[in-house]
């Protein structure tokens, strides 16, 4: 195996793919072989290119970085997928981590900091940026009450909970996917979840629960 990681850009900016380049050029043990700014573009750079790894953006122009990863791990296993991306959300490190992601880092990391990550998922780690552990000690822990977030005790993923609050609102599921950052086939995806678990028929019968039990946040 090659000491160079072979890497490939995936955000809808340009002036950040561009950033990006410039200031890893110089850096030795990194190559960028593709970049691309949408789910399409994605899987041909990753087809074309056959990186080691994929540098994401959590958000993209109209798409998840979420469904883009989850497309990367489906179709090129072999390919680790690392988000970087300015969203502090502990929350979204589980939902990249679910997606298949093997690190998360902020886009404030340094070229140093890059490299590490690179380096570490590819020798099979899961890497955080050590900004974000303490947060994440303290969902975990929080997470074991069973009561850390609206619905927990019922079954509802933390996910499927925002998803929740979203309903009780009236919004739509174009609307929820804007607001969430996520597709609208996940928001479909996580409606029925919601439906089969609360053991309601329809939205309303949704709402009516949420209400009813305190499930509104």
């Amino acid at each position: 195996m090659s000491d160079v990681i072979r890497v490939v850009i995936v955000d809808d900016h340009r002036v950040v793919r561009e950033g990006l380049r410039a200031m890893l050029d110089d850096v030795e043990e990194v190559e960028i072989v593709g970049e691309a700014e949408d789910m399409d573009g994605a899987l041909a750079a990753v087809e074309g290119a056959a990186p080691d790894a994929v540098l994401l953006d959590l958000r993209l122009a109209g798409e998840s970085g979420l469904d883009v990863c989850r497309a990367i791990a489906e179709r090129h296993s072999d390919v680790h997928v690392v988000f970087l991306t300015v969203y502090e959300d502990e929350q979204y490190v589980f939902e990249a981590l679910r997606a298949g992601a093997r690190g998360y880092m902020l886009k404030k990391a340094s070229p140093e900091d890059i490299v590490r990550i690179l380096q570490a998922v590819r020798n099979g780690e899961v890497v955080i940026d050590t900004s974000l552990g303490g947060q994440i000690a303290l969902r975990a822990s929080a997470m074991r009450t069973g009561d850390f977030w609206p619905g927990a005790h019922v079954g509802l993923t933390r996910r499927e909970s925002d998803v929740l609050q979203q309903l009780v609102k009236g919004l739509n599921n174009k609307t929820i996917a804007e607001t969430l950052f996520i597709s609208e086939d996940t928001v479909k995806t996580h409606v029925r979840a919601i439906l089969r678990k609360l053991g309601v028929k329809d939205r309303a019968g949704v709402v009516s629960y949420a209400l009813r039990n305190g499930l509104a946040s």
